[in-house]
């Protein structure tokens, strides 16, 4: 092959506006509508949409008459300098820490996710996680939280979705064009190209680190495709989610060791971790290694001090959606690594088993994860309680309610999802405070200020450009396909503007049940071809390239929408991406979602519907649990009950959506008064919008991972590091004795008061007696566990009451003694257990040893 040599060209813009540049070079622009406005007005909208609201492309492709127009159009130059004004005052707004002088020295947020989902022009995401990631980092650049992520740059990024002829989804995978994106190679103090060199079985894979900079937040992005990697090695970063399990495991290894690798050369030091999922778990093996390394702790120690500054959130509540990879995969990649730390691949491998002595237990990224972790939640409520049943073999003989799984519900970037008509509206009406302090309840309530006429014609237009939007690209996804000329023009005809529109979009899998609405057809086409009140569904959603059962889900909604009656009330559009969601939740009257309970672990598709005054339609599960009023601000699909059978949770919760839009969301939509105004349905979107839009925001959530979290993780690993680490020291060695010794300890002579006919309110004295063995009363907890009583006469989702020691019973035995509060009437149970019990513990369970009476 021919040598070629490389070189950069880069836009040329007059002086005047050569502001552009640096605007399209943070993707704080594109949840400012004037900035998107700016962008629009260079090429009057044709190239904007064409290279898919890519700024820094569309500047590389203008022409040098255009620019030179563009630097003499007063009016466009107004509008420029208003931007920059806008975007350089929210630059050097106040940050958090100004804000918060108590914070702890040094106080930065390290977030690690494989996939960000900030906008459809940098495709490095794949669907919720993503842009979950990607609002969390817009939030945290508003609110000025010192936080820096760590991702990877695919080459290929996620495929593009498109149909054959049968509806059969097929894939392709446009290139990234790194340099026309609005990302930069990141550089070191010296001004040169940043590379970290992370080591592989035999080799070292060299991960180029590139900068996208959203907002005040510094997104650090690796990529390993170039010349300076071997052709198997630049592979790694070529897809997302793509590859087999070889190709997984190397890409958490350059996500997880190779981010810490990154962040460290660029000067960061940061006082908390959040790994976002566990793709970036082994990031805590990196920061081991290089305390084993640089200051000489062994590793027990390292790991200490590593968990008091990591935080963990599981997002899955799949368990094929945790990676596992067996253990000769993990001895392959690591063997070097546990020479390096002085550990043995089996002691390794049992931080990712939950049982660590089952030899045919796979290595499980979550479980590492969790076992390195000063804290972990899942996504809503309900999914705490999922991932605590999920993981509880990790805490065995822990109840579960106990389990040190918390949750933090999901939110969404209001700013970035509002419509540009609605915000207007807002800004009307509620004031600037939407938007700088969206989780404030008072500012919401404002909502009923504004006229339902308003109200109403402003989501009417929005439902007609989303009409407008569906029919365009309806008519390319049929041009590509090769289709006749008479379907082209009748895809020009597809849906009402006036017609009540429900949308349905996501990725499709089998439990998400996007074919749960066909299961009576002809009930369906009832509904859908009322002569009266006519309704229309939008569809959207791309199954994994190996899900063949989700794929044949797509398949039968289009060919359910072939029928020349249904096929001007029933569209599915292609290639679901941000773009086409912005226009989903602007555009639709309802938000419709029917996973199969509980294994929606949230969802934020519904929020950013309900911000836009969309009314959900939802089984009750993720966050639909918390935020669901029925008949308020939506409705339930069923009220969370189990069944016998798939099949029959299918048939019962079908018929109950049949009879939620026959019986209340058809005609309360088209219940008119004589203004023509659907009052009872603009009433149950403004309820809709005061009660969801000032919880379910990234603001709330990003405030709340950084009171309950970030900060004590910070603190915790501050006071670690004092005197060489001397607590996380005194921790580990307190540890490795307590877990060589535990066996010993027992509990024996367990005497209580009178236990028939206590009156409420009243205490049972109860005592015990405790073998410890070769620890001291003050290495314990000791606690009565109390409450009602399952069918097996245990004790279920008790309560815990600490007692006291009161000296000692006898040779390396202690005694306790407490009470229960008698707080409910009828039979209850207790028992008495103890737990190690350290000062230093970040939660009382974290040993997970525990002694029942």
């Amino acid at each position: 092959m021919a040598t070629v040599l490389r070189y950069t060209v880069v836009p040329k813009l007059p002086e005047r506006i050569a502001k552009l540049v640096d605007l399209a070079n943070n993707m704080a622009w594109c949840w400012d509508p004037e900035a998107i406005e700016l962008f629009l007005r260079i090429d009057r909208r044709k190239m904007w949409v064409a290279l898919h609201q890519n700024p820094k492309r569309m500047l590389g492709e203008v022409s040098q008459i255009r620019f030179e127009e563009l630097a003499a159009d007063e009016s466009f130059l107004a509008h420029l300098d208003r931007v920059v004004a806008q975007m350089e005052k929210y630059m050097s707004g106040a940050h958090w820490v100004e804000k918060h002088p108590g914070a702890p020295e040094g106080f930065e947020v390290a977030y690690l996710s494989a996939e960000y989902g900030i906008h459809e022009s940098l495709s490095v995401y794949s669907g919720g996680l993503g842009v979950l990631a990607g609002d969390h980092l817009k939030a945290a650049s508003d609110l000025g939280l010192p936080l820096v992520a760590v991702g990877l740059l695919y080459r290929a990024g996620y495929f593009r979705q498109y149909l054959n002829a049968d509806g059969w989804q097929q894939e392709e995978y446009p290139i990234n064009d790194f340099y026309n994106m609005s990302i930069e190679p990141a550089r070191d103090s010296e001004g040169r190209l940043l590379e970290v060199d992370v080591e592989y079985p035999g080799r070292i894979v060299k991960g180029r680190v590139w900068r996208c900079n959203v907002g005040r937040v510094p997104l650090y992005l690796l990529d390993t495709d170039h010349e300076g990697n071997a052709p198997e090695d630049r592979r790694i970063t070529g897809e997302l989610y793509g590859g087999d399990r070889d190709t997984r495991i190397r890409q958490e290894i350059m996500l997880g060791m190779g981010g810490v690798m990154a962040l460290h050369a660029l000067g960061h030091r940061p006082s908390c971790y959040h790994m976002n999922e566990g793709h970036s778990a082994f990031m805590t093996l990196q920061r081991a290694k290089e305390l084993v390394q640089q200051e000489g702790l062994a590793f027990h120690e390292a790991v200490e001090t590593i968990k008091a500054g990591s935080f963990f959130t599981t997002h899955t509540p799949v368990p094929a959606g945790n990676d596992m990879f067996d253990a000769q995969m993990v001895e392959h990649y690591f063997a070097k690594y546990c020479d390096d730390v002085g550990i043995t691949t089996d002691q390794l491998l049992a931080f990712g088993r939950q049982t660590p002595s089952d030899k045919r237990e796979p290595f499980c990224m979550t479980v590492l994860a969790l076992k390195l972790s000063a804290g972990a939640n899942g996504v809503s409520r309900l999914h705490g309680e999922v991932a605590r049943n999920m993981w509880r073999n990790t805490w065995k003989e822990i109840p579960e309610n106990e389990i040190p799984i918390t949750h933090i519900t999901n939110g969404v970037h209001t700013r970035f999802w509002i419509s540009r008509d609605l915000a207007d509206l807002y800004d009307r009406y509620l004031g600037p405070g939407w938007i700088n302090s969206p989780d404030d309840q008072s500012i919401w309530e404002h909502i009923d200020e504004v006229p339902d006429t308003e109200m109403w014609r402003t989501h009417e237009r929005r439902r007609e450009r989303l009409v407008t939007f569906a029919r365009r690209r309806l008519q390319a996804q049929l041009t590509n396909r090769g289709a006749p000329s008479t379907e082209l023009r009748q895809a020009m005809e597809v849906l009402d503007p006036e017609a009540l529109t429900i949308g349905f979009a996501r990725r499709f899998a089998q439990y998400k049940r996007g074919t749960l609405i066909l299961r009576d057809p002809d009930r369906l086409r009832r509904i859908l071809l009322h002569a009266d009140m006519p309704v229309q569904f939008i569809i959207a959603g791309k199954a994994h390239p190996a899900d063949h059962q989700a794929k044949h889900l797509i398949r039968d909604l289009v060919h359910f929408a072939r029928d020349p009656e249904i096929r001007t009330h029933f569209v599915f559009i292609e290639n679901y991406d941000i773009n086409v969601a912005r226009y989903l939740v602007q555009g639709v009257d309802c938000w419709l979602n029917t996973p199969r309970r509980p294994m929606e672990a949230s969802g934020t598709s519904g929020m950013k519907a309900a911000a836009n005054g969309a009314l959900n339609i939802s089984v009750p599960d993720g966050w639909w649990c918390e935020a669901a009023i029925p008949g308020v601000n939506g409705w339930n699909i069923g009220m969370g009950e189990t069944y016998d059978t798939i099949e029959e949770q299918d048939n019962v919760e079908s018929q109950a959506l049949y009879e939620i839009l026959e019986q209340e969301v058809v005609p309360t939509y088209y219940d008119r008064g004589r203004d023509g105004l659907p009052r009872e349905w603009i009433a149950r979107m403004k309820a809709a919008i005061r009660t969801i839009c000032p919880i379910f925001n990234t603001h709330r959530m990003v405030q709340e991972y950084t009171d309950r979290f970030y900060l004590p993780c910070s603190i915790r690993r501050s006071d670690f590091k004092h005197e060489n680490r001397k607590r996380a020291r005194e921790l580990a060695a307190w540890k490795q004795h307590v877990h060589k010794v535990w066996s010993k300890v027992a509990i024996k002579n367990i005497q209580c008061g009178p236990r028939e006919g206590l009156p409420w309110g009243a205490h049972l004295p109860v005592s015990a007696d405790v073998v410890l063995g070769d620890l001291t009363n003050n290495d314990v907890t000791v606690e009565i566990y109390y409450g009602d009583l399952d069918p097996e006469g245990q004790v279920s989702h008790g309560r815990a009451v600490e007692m006291t020691c009161t000296g000692q019973a006898g040779k390396e035995t202690f005694h306790f003694e407490g009470a229960v509060v008698c707080e409910k009437t009828g039979q209850q149970g207790f028992t008495v257990r103890a737990i190690p019990n350290h000062p230093d513990l970040a939660e009382k369970h974290e040993t997970t040893l525990i002694t029942w009476a």
